[in-house]
């Protein structure tokens, strides 16, 4: 009696003790991040300069400009736009993560004078642009190879070396444990938003590069301009202090596997689970079912999805996360796209490029659709089909939507739990007034959906 009559005293103690004592365990908000205002309802297009046009040249992308934003589109994401190796270069034209010139601009494509332009003519729409930028290696006959060796990587032998573990024989790594090449970086960096008015960067394979440099780099660019950084990485501690955005690859793995029926809708709640208990509130997590990786060494959009895909592509968008549309799915573009080579995208209009139209009309104009920390949090519904199921609400300042999809083969009729989801909303597909109460019931066909939504 007495031990526990002195274990109580010293935790009185304790807690009456200096605040300073106390505040050593206060919540403490890490995250300085301010995203940019243009932000807060955006959606990424990512063009493969190569493959969107016929030409593949900015000034021939400049003129579908005002295509994209009908399409809704309003942060374009240019793939890497230097010079490119030949050295060790992969096919005939090479690969744009080989660069050879972080000045220089592929004549491939255009010249400063093009790009420029382009970017204009972009702000000129209400869009934004931000380059794909390789920090983290270049070509093997960058002028740095010569000019500082020392900045580059090296085996066990002491020679050059590509990224360890990965087929990228075209390029070679750099080491930033030298302050040499981070200035280098940083300065180049720098150099796009000052002369071409660009507005961020998609940081490739940016977990490889140490943190603290994107944290010095994110301050300095906003010396310059509001910027939005995307982070090529699925790595929680970079959004505290240098990017917007980063890749949410849980989000596709889940929904590829239930397609794949290689899992249930429990994927997506592990996924939804660690992206509000273990990640920044106002962290971005950019969702998507197509990217240039995906679609080139993978599949299309068709192939890995299947019958799933048209509640994969809603859900990217109704749901949490910052959507991205890979530059040719809303053609329904039904090829891999080479990668080394020319291989322009058969344009066409297509049901998909439809349905992203008005998803992203909805995102825009539904508060509760906006992204973090704009917008709201989903909260799941609990429906008599869980496993096969998905069912959740988000909701901020009256506006709302109601979202039921059926990731299964076989029809599925539910019924729902608790109250938060009863309401009046309008049909997302047919317009018509609906009214959702305890004695709702739902009966979806095999791999659909149902969206209801309600504006104040």
């Amino acid at each position: 009696m007495m031990l526990r009559a002195l274990l109580l005293l010293l935790s009185l103690i304790a807690w009456n003790a200096p605040a300073s004592a106390q505040e050593r365990y206060a919540p403490a908000d890490l995250s300085v991040v301010k995203h940019p205002e243009w932000s807060k309802n955006a959606v990424i297009y990512q063009l493969n300069t190569r493959q969107f046009t016929r030409e593949g040249t900015f000034r021939a992308a400049q003129r579908e400009l005002p295509r994209l934003k009908a399409l809704g589109a309003d942060i374009i994401w240019l793939m890497p736009i230097h010079p490119i190796g030949e050295k060790n270069r992969k096919g005939t034209l090479g690969s744009p993560y080989s660069v050879k010139d972080y000045y220089g601009v592929n004549p491939e494509f255009g010249t400063m004078a093009d790009l420029k332009a382009f970017v204009k003519a972009a702000h000129g729409q209400g869009m934004y642009v931000i380059l794909d930028w390789v920090a983290n290696h270049s070509a093997w006959d960058h002028p740095l190879v010569t000019q500082h060796p020392d900045w580059y990587d090296r085996d066990w032998k002491g020679d050059f070396r590509p990224t360890p573990w990965w087929d990228w024989s075209d390029i070679i790594d750099f080491d930033f444990s030298k302050t040499g090449i981070r200035r280098y970086m940083a300065d180049a960096m720098m150099f796009w938003v000052r002369e071409a008015d660009i507005d961020g960067y998609r940081a490739d394979v940016a977990a490889y590069i140490p943190l603290d440099f994107w944290n010095q780099l994110r301050s300095d660019l906003e010396k310059i301009k509001p910027v939005l950084m995307l982070a090529e990485a699925q790595m929680r501690d970079l959004h505290y202090r240098a990017f917007d955005a980063s890749y949410g690859w849980g989000w596709y793995d889940a929904v590829h596997n239930i397609a794949q029926r290689k899992a249930d809708v429990g994927a997506l709640f592990g996924y939804y689970s660690e992206n509000e208990s273990a990640w920044p509130d106002d962290a971005m997590r950019m969702v998507y079912v197509e990217n240039h990786d995906q679609n080139a060494w993978h599949g299309t959009q068709f192939e890995q999805f299947g019958p799933a895909l048209t509640n994969a592509i809603v859900l990217s968008v109704a749901g949490e996360g910052i959507p991205l549309i890979y530059n040719g799915q809303e053609a329904g573009n039904p090829k891999r796209l080479q990668f080394f080579e020319k291989d322009p995208i058969l344009w066409r209009q297509h049901p998909i490029g439809d349905l992203y139209k008005r998803l992203f009309a909805l995102k825009k104009g539904n508060r509760a659709l906006w992204n973090a920390p704009w917008g709201a949090r989903m909260i799941g519904i609990v429906n008599s089909a869980p496993s096969k199921v998905f069912s959740f609400v988000r909701q901020k300042n009256g506006a709302r939507v109601f979202a039921v999809m059926n990731f299964s083969a076989d029809p599925q009729r539910v019924t729902f739990q608790e109250k938060l989801h009863h309401g009046r909303y309008q049909d997302f597909e047919t317009g018509r007034a609906v009214t959702v109460d305890g004695s709702t019931e739902m009966t979806l066909a095999p791999w659909s959906y149902s969206l209801l939504t309600a504006e104040k």
